[in-house]
């Protein structure tokens, strides 16, 4: 009788690309990925992988395998979804990944109240900046801001946010700004990962959508929002950062909105988890519940 932890190991390294990969995934050592595979070719008695100093790829047999593998581990966590969900309540472990600053304000928080409903699941979240690859890293659900990139992912919208330039009273007082002009030659701020930091579509208390487009290189480049957030009252410059992220800066004086007439696009929260045929209850249950969590906050 085959394995399902086996068979579990083996997707796990192939979705990984590597057995050191797939062990940090599973959160086991790389010797005991690399004895449960040879354990399972041994067993079936063929070679599921191609093994070389460089790269592993599947066999024939292995990549045919491979796929029965995949929709077998789906049905057997579908009825074992349905058999938990028949007793009550969710079980298992939910694993989320959301970047820090929402992950404290918001994700953090939800996740606490969803846990005191479910006492049975064990939640695992990973705070990173880093776009991490969720069939890899088994990640179940992870949270994404701002404009999605076409993925093989599923997405489900939980809620959209405005953003706003904002720069400190000390910043301003020696640098005022009273137009686009003056703010398109500011000194910015600029986060690392986003595509195009430095350009966006405004739309004028008139109405107009113009592109907006900084004319000097940034004054300092950061990987976070928060940290964007620190150089931004620190006085260092101009940062287009959430409302979300400045409420309570705006509200004790620390920082000032620029130009509140004028609107930068709004950017959307999304739920993002992987696209297969059957979704873990657990998935769906804390999404709806972190889209209602999002609604009452408001």
């Amino acid at each position: 009788m085959l394995n399902l932890q086996r068979l579990t190991i083996f997707v796990a390294v192939v979705e990984a690309g590597s057995f050191t990969a797939a062990a940090t995934a599973l959160g086991q050592t790389k010797a005991a990925v690399s004895f449960n595979i040879k354990q399972l070719e041994a067993e079936l008695g063929v070679s599921l992988l191609a093994r070389s100093t460089r790269r592993l790829s599947l066999t024939d047999v292995g990549e045919r395998f491979f796929l029965r593998c995949q929709r077998l581990l789906e049905e057997a966590e579908n009825l074992l979804d349905n058999v938990q969900q028949d007793h009550g309540g969710l079980s298992g472990v939910l694993r989320i990944t959301s970047t820090p600053e929402y992950g404290a304000k918001v994700v953090v928080p939800a996740l606490a109240a969803f846990s005191r409903l479910h006492p049975q699941l064990r939640i695992q979240h990973v705070s990173s900046s880093y776009h991490a690859d969720l069939i890899a890293e088994r990640f179940d659900v992870a949270i994404r801001l701002g404009q999605l990139a076409d993925s093989s992912l599923r997405a489900a919208p939980i809620d959209s946010f405005a953003i706003y330039p904002v720069a400190s009273p000390v910043y301003l007082a020696e640098h005022p700004i009273a137009n686009l002009a003056q703010l398109a030659h500011a000194s910015w701020l600029a986060h690392s990962r986003l595509s195009s930091p430095l350009s966006w579509q405004v739309v004028t208390p008139e109405q107009q959508a113009v592109l907006f487009k900084v004319e000097n290189s940034p004054a300092i480049v950061a990987d976070s929002a928060g940290a964007l957030l620190a150089f931004a009252t620190q006085g260092s410059g101009v940062a287009l950062l959430p409302e979300w992220l400045v409420r309570s800066s705006l509200k004790l004086g620390e920082l000032m909105a620029l130009l509140p007439d004028h609107q930068f696009p709004r950017q959307s929260i999304y739920a993002l988890y992987p696209n297969t045929r059957h979704v873990p209850e657990k998935v769906r249950v804390f999404i709806d519940f972190l889209r209602e969590w999002v609604d009452a906050g408001k």
